[in-house]
């Protein structure tokens, strides 16, 4: 208990004595206030743990205080004691926010606990305040590194989205982080502190995603033993991200229409209807409109959960971001295994973003872990590469895309489809503005002087590629 300061509010003065000499017997800090003046005072100037009051003080009640804490200093408890407690006194206090009530005169062993109560709980409040901001910092957007401009677009709309009920589907090849895109919305939502349940579509047969999803009944089928509570039902008041939607079976996709809509469902077996108040976040790796076109997804369901659509690009097309990342990732391993890395010398680099990442962020995460795992050098190297990532450039350009198979002449290609002059050289351009403008502390006069083009045109490629965005300037 020590430590833990207290602040006492008591106008009797052979009270307030006597009780403050005893409390620091016992370890605490204590000031001592005769009014509910000194006390709004006192609260002003120094944070404290605790706070001891009398119901009854020359200026006022104690209810001012307890109603002051609750709102302006919520991590001080109150403990009320009164000569004049009623039941109904006592459940006034408690409403009002106190924490406890004690009856003068005021038993030493009883307020002692009373204090180690209070102290207790505000421990487990703040344990569960660093947990929720460990949480948000994993899982919100903020955790999420990229300077593309891309990416900051997307930050954007996961705060403007974050609290609608609509359904969001999120879209990427494998890889690019929809999963964290989809935690990200929900910690950025008011449902954040409801449960955020998560289901691999993908990986489940249909008979056993219904059971899954919606739940069962005991005898619905072979081996159901006993009620088995669905995701839906789970992730009630939460968010549920529904991963590999695309995979879903023309029956389910029936269902899920259903609870989309009405937020109600069935479980397997059984015949009660249950509501429910879910957010769904979906996301595929596969082209849902070409899905649409050939039939093997249903369009009602295409528009009900394309409502807010949230794409990410793959990490070939963010290429800027791959230092940064790779940073991130050499400092995590690093400090797992208790080692000192300071990361990938020039030419390591330098291979790592030329590379074509099919498996996108997740394969370089992989590929940085392997690095430290097999590096026993403070500087990682070439060596330090999957063989993979060291073939001649010709072959580096077959796996990049940039040369399809049987071609002779370079095309840029990405995903099947060839890219135009622009595109192939907005990121080049994109990268020399932005290193430019970070050379010269954002000044635009003279970034435009240094790249020899005037300022209405570097204002117009700024907004274009996404430059314009203030928090650029506060990223290295």
């Amino acid at each position: 208990m020590d430590g833990t300061s207290i602040l006492l509010a008591e106008d009797d003065q052979y009270l307030a004595d006597s009780l403050s000499s005893w409390l620091r017997e016992q370890g605490f800090e204590v000031s001592t206030v005769e009014s509910l003046a000194e006390a709004n005072h006192a609260l002003r100037q120094q944070a404290f743990d605790l706070l001891l009051c009398d119901l009854r003080l020359p200026d006022g009640d104690g209810f001012s205080l307890i109603d002051l804490c609750r709102t302006k200093y919520r991590d001080c408890k109150v403990i009320v004691m009164t000569g004049y407690a009623t039941p109904d006194t006592a459940m006034d206090a408690i409403r009002a926010g106190a924490f406890d009530v004690l009856t003068k005169p005021v038993i030493d062993e009883e307020l002692l606990v009373a204090i180690e109560r209070a102290v207790s709980q505000h421990r487990v409040e703040a344990e569960n305040q660093r947990l929720k901001q460990q949480l948000d910092h994993k899982f919100g957007a903020g955790s999420i590194l990229s300077q593309d401009y891309r990416m900051l677009k997307l930050f954007d709309i996961i705060e403007n989205v974050a609290d609608a009920r609509a359904s969001v589907l999120i879209t990427g090849e494998n890889g690019t982080g929809k999963s964290m895109i989809a935690r990200a919305v929900h910690r950025a939502s008011n449902r954040r502190d409801a449960p955020f349940v998560e289901v691999a579509c993908g990986a489940l047969p249909d008979n056993l995603l219904e059971s899954e999803l919606f739940g069962h009944v005991a005898g619905a089928f072979t081996g159901a033993t006993s009620n088995r509570t669905g995701k839906f039902k789970l992730a009630d008041g939460g968010t549920l991200f529904l991963d590999e939607i695309g995979t879903a079976s023309p029956a389910m996709q029936v269902k899920l229409l259903r609870v989309l809509q009405e937020l109600q469902f069935e479980p397997l077996g059984g015949t009660k209807t249950e509501t429910v108040d879910v957010r769904v976040i979906l996301a595929t790796n596969e082209d849902l409109t070409e899905a649409v076109r050939k039939g093997t997804f249903r369009q009602d369901l295409y528009y009900r959960v394309n409502v807010i659509h949230i794409e990410l690009p793959p990490l070939r097309r963010r290429k800027g971001d791959i230092p940064i990342l790779v940073q991130h990732f050499v400092q995590k391993n690093a400090e797992a295994l208790r080692r000192t890395i300071a990361g990938f010398d020039r030419e390591a680099l330098q291979s790592l973003q030329e590379y074509a990442w099919p498996g996108n962020v997740r394969e370089l995460e992989n590929v940085v872990e392997r690095a430290v795992l097999l590096s026993r050098n403070e500087v990682l190297t070439l060596q330090d590469l999957p063989p993979e990532m060291l073939q001649s450039p010709s072959k580096a350009s077959n796996v990049a895309g940039n040369l399809a198979p049987g071609q002779t002449s370079w095309h840029p290609i990405e995903s099947g489809q060839a890219l135009s002059l622009r595109e192939a050289l907005e990121e080049p351009e994109r990268q020399i503005i932005l290193e430019t403008l970070k050379m010269f502390q954002w000044n635009r006069v003279a970034t435009a002087e240094a790249l020899e083009i005037n300022r209405t045109t570097l204002y117009k490629k700024m907004k274009r590629l996404g430059l314009d965005d203030p928090r650029l300037q506060y990223m290295h």
